[in-house]
């Protein structure tokens, strides 16, 4: 598992404090991108370096408590990797409570658009934060 913290900045949040869906979005997004380049395996170089991508084809998050502006969130991502895609699962805690929990879905993919397996440096990587 990889694990961050999010501050929810006082811009992340609505006019009674509590942080907006998309700014929840946004914490999540950079969490897979702060967590691939810890694997070496950053999103910018993928394309360049290695012709494949991992767009992002599905996410689902189920919302259990709000947090708000100055709340300190714990992102843990555990990846689960398969032969042609990646899942990201993530919990979300608040004061040792979950505020929300889901995934992100990833395809491996060619530039042409066609899915391709994951590459096994890279599945060894993401196995290294797998759930046993």
């Amino acid at each position: 598992m990889y694990e961050r913290v999010w501050t929810v900045r006082f811009s992340d949040a609505d006019p009674f404090g509590i942080a907006h869906y998309p700014r929840i979005v946004d914490a999540i997004h950079e969490t897979s991108d702060m967590f691939m380049q810890e694997l070496g395996w950053p999103y910018w170089e993928i394309v360049a370096e290695h012709g494949f991508g991992l767009p992002l084809v599905e996410m689902n998050f189920t919302f259990e408590s709000p947090v708000e502006a100055g709340d300190d969130v714990i992102l843990e991502l555990t990846p689960v990797p398969s032969d042609r895609s990646v899942r990201f699962d993530y919990v979300a805690r608040h004061e040792g409570e979950v505020a929300f929990s889901g995934f992100e879905q990833r395809v491996c993919v060619e530039r042409d658009g066609d899915t391709r397996e994951l590459p096994a440096d890279l599945r060894a990587a993401l196995a290294e934060y797998a759930e046993e």
